[in-house]
């Protein structure tokens, strides 16, 4: 296989994410190239037939689309298999990856809620998805299935980034009593593999970008800046 690879990215996408991840636990280099998708040059739009991202880009120049044949190809190619051997245990894995795409909409129809009504059952919906988790997490942690670190946690550390902004503007109790599910967020949020997924901007352009919503975050966002220009104006 082709050893340079190019990880065509934006700055916020969850999935692009999920490849970076993938890609750095297997300690391979990668170059990496962001694309605006408000304004997408033609070569990207006869790569990426969905018109979004992640692509990878292979060295004798073919693309890959979608975020999940990708991490399975460079899983199947690259040394240290991140998917289980089990052929049952691999299956639920990817079922569990699927379940992680359920909760980013879910996190999408937050941030895009328009009123107070259904951004509260925006988060609700989100928060019975983690109840379940909480029930299939192995006990013993650090990760999802134990110890080994997995495509499953790759998925869901992207996840997770999305509440350590939320978390600094709204007290959504997303995972208020999920034990498991904070403990294994808070291993992936060490994990240098997650940390080094995203600029380190990351937080700002995520604020920024909710900020222009027009939704009921934004508008919850605009709130807590005002508290916070008249704490400091005191």
């Amino acid at each position: 296989m082709p050893t340079k690879l190019t990880l065509i990215s934006h700055a916020l996408c969850p999935y692009v994410q999920r490849a970076a991840i993938v890609l750095d636990e297997k300690n391979v280099p990668f170059d990496r190239i962001m694309i605006d998708l408000a304004d997408k040059p033609d070569w990207f739009r006869t790569a990426s037939p969905l018109g979004k991202v992640p692509l990878l880009k292979l060295g004798d120049g073919r693309y890959l689309f979608e975020s999940a044949p990708i991490v399975e190809f460079l899983d199947e190619t690259q040394p240290g298999r991140l998917h289980p051997e089990d052929p049952a245990d691999r299956a639920r894995h990817r079922a569990y990856v699927e379940f992680a795409s359920q909760i980013l909409n879910g996190i999408g129809a937050l941030y895009n809620a328009r009123d107070d009504t259904g951004f509260y059952a925006a988060g609700e919906a989100v928060r019975a998805k983690f109840r379940h988790l909480e029930g299939e997490l192995d006990p013993t942690g650090p990760f999802f299935a134990g110890r080994p670190f997995s495509l499953v946690d790759a998925a869901y550390a992207p996840v997770f980034r999305y509440f350590d902004v939320f978390d600094g503007f709204a007290d959504l109790g997303t995972f208020d009593t999920l034990d498991r599910v904070m403990a294994w967020r808070t291993s992936l949020s060490a994990r240098p593999s997650v940390q080094k997924a995203v600029s380190k901007d990351y937080p700002k352009l995520l604020t920024v970008f909710l900020q222009k919503r027009g939704s009921w975050m934004s508008h919850l966002l605009d709130l807590r800046s005002r508290e916070k220009a008249l704490q400091a104006a005191h």
